[in-house]
């Protein structure tokens, strides 16, 4: 019994046993599923996760070594227009192409197409001004659609018989035309320029016209007008003289003032002013109502030369002829090519070519030092009078900084006369503001030299006109080179005068058709002549 009971027992708990461990053994099936469900959404999310660090990591950039991941370079899309292979280019001629083609379709009627190909060439424009902004080169997929067209629109043009024959026979005729419009235009402005520039300001008008009823109204101006040309300072060699030709009352007063209001002893100074009949007596009026501290000025007139004559003077005699009249005074010109500023009388009115007869105006003068009524004195100009000249005749501030301001620029070399006597090399130099030294001048008898170069230039082949070829030419070995501060040039035609050279410039000279009494002056300039 208690066998049986005791093997009856162990069966139960074994069976007890093995019950529990079959049950232990289907528990980690689930388990196992899902574990291994949780294990492959995370090794995704890992690998996702690792792939994106990797991406928008910043390029490690170690000394001295270069950045491994290089960003997208920028072409150069000049070079791209220029390479044969590019799309760019392509695209380029055939838009060139297309626009010879537009003309084409005009002159024949065909606006349609006209208008397609206008159309077409602004795209390829903005694909084109895209490709440069950006700095990318043009693909194959941005440039297809657009030669594509362009080659459709090409080939019904030339199916239109558009050929290449009246292609170039009708861009040809296009490109004369063009060429006669602009010169066209190119002498309507020389001419335009040319007419404001020769304008006189109506309110300078006005005021020569009031000073010269002051000057007929009160006969006190006359007497002590007299009295200025008849005193004893304008022979005195111990003062420092000055002389100005100029018809120009406003720009001869701004010269005299400039030059007294910088001079360090301004009672020192005698101004010799030499104008027309027309103009002496409001000169005359201007100077004697207005005080320059003290300095003397001398007003004169033309007239008062009976020297300067057509026996005396070549280009008196050579003003004096009808053929001469007519090419400087002439409305309209033969040649319309020709410098439209050489018909300008003014180049050769007597006043101009007065500076080549300083010695007969001032007889009892030893220096002087001759001013151009478009100039602004910066500095004391007494120190010129003790420059030495070695010899010379006048003293003159070179201008060969560049090749084209030596000789060669401003005379005919063709012509024999020139060539066997001078040098085309030799530096130019700048009439305006220069010293001359008198007795000299009278030494070397130079007012007959410059008789000599007008009479050889009656029929103006050696040049065409203006005082500077003749003074080359008159001067010509009798030229002292000044210090480059001495005169400054160019305030009347050229914008980028460096300011520094401005400001350290004794005279600056405003050369050039833009004078600073005119509405064209260079505004950056005017301030200088304004104060």
């Amino acid at each position: 019994m208690l066998r049986g009971t005791g093997h009856g027992g162990g069966d139960a708990r074994r069976r007890a046993l093995e019950h529990r461990r079959s049950a232990r053994r289907r528990l980690p099936g689930w388990i196992w599923w899902l574990l291994g469900i949780f294990l492959l959404v995370g090794l995704m999310l890992f690998v996702l996760h690792h792939n994106q660090k990797e991406q928008f990591r910043p390029p490690v950039v170690d000394n001295g070594s270069e950045i491994e991941e290089v960003p997208h370079e920028k072409v150069n899309f000049t070079e791209e227009l220029l390479s044969s292979t590019s799309f760019a280019r392509q695209l380029a001629d055939q838009m060139t192409l297309a626009k010879a083609y537009v003309i084409l379709t005009k002159e024949h009627g065909n606006l349609q197409l006209a208008w397609e190909l206008s159309s077409q060439i602004r795209n390829c424009q903005r694909l084109l001004s895209e490709g440069a902004v950006s700095g990318r080169a043009i693909t194959r997929d941005d440039a297809h659609p657009i030669i594509s067209r362009f080659a459709r629109l090409i080939y019904k043009a030339q199916d239109a018989h558009y050929d290449i024959s009246t292609t170039i026979v009708t861009l040809k005729s296009h490109a004369l035309a063009l060429e006669e419009r602009a010169k066209a235009a190119i002498v309507q402005s020389a001419e335009f320029g040319q007419l404001a520039a020769e304008s006189f300001p109506k309110s300078l008008h006005c005021l020569t016209v009031k000073l010269t009823e002051e000057w007929l109204r009160n006969p006190k101006h006359r007497s002590r007008s007299e009295e200025q040309q008849n005193s004893t300072r304008s022979v005195d060699n111990n003062l420092y003289h000055f002389c100005i030709f100029s018809d120009n009352v406003l720009a001869t007063s701004v010269v005299v003032n400039s030059t007294v209001s910088n001079a360090n002893h301004p009672q020192q100074l005698v101004f010799h002013v030499v104008t027309d009949r027309i103009h002496f007596g409001a000169m005359s009026t201007w100077f004697l109502i207005n005080d320059f501290k003290g300095c003397t000025v001398e007003v004169r007139c033309i007239d008062e030369f009976s020297w300067l004559n057509v026996s005396s003077s070549p280009l008196v005699r050579q003003l004096s002829e009808v053929e001469t009249q007519g090419y400087y005074h002439s409305a309209g010109s033969k040649n319309p090519e020709r410098e439209i500023k050489f018909h300008n009388p003014k180049f050769v009115s007597l006043l101009n070519h007065l500076r080549f007869y300083i010695p007969q105006i001032l007889p009892n003068l030893e220096k002087v030092v001759f001013l151009d009524d478009d100039v602004v004195v910066q500095k004391d100009l007494t120190q010129l009078f003790s420059i030495e000249l070695h010899g010379n005749v006048i003293g003159a501030v070179e201008t060969c900084l560049e090749s084209f301001h030596r000789y060669h620029k401003y005379l005919n070399f063709s012509h024999p006369t020139i060539s066997s006597k001078i040098d085309p090399h030799t530096c130019g130099w700048a009439f305006g503001m220069n010293i001359f030294d008198l007795i000299a001048w009278r030494k070397a008898n130079t007012t007959s030299l410059y008789h000599y170069w007008q009479e050889q230039n009656s029929d103006l082949l050696l040049w065409r006109t203006g005082t500077l070829p003749a003074g080359l030419l008159t001067f010509y070995g009798l030229m002292e080179p000044l210090d480059r501060r001495w005169h400054v040039l160019g305030l009347g035609y050229d914008v980028d005068i460096d300011d520094r050279l401005i400001e350290s410039a004794a005279v600056v000279h405003y050369n050039g058709n833009m004078k600073p009494w005119l509405k064209l002056a260079i505004r950056r300039y005017k301030y200088i002549w304004e104060r």
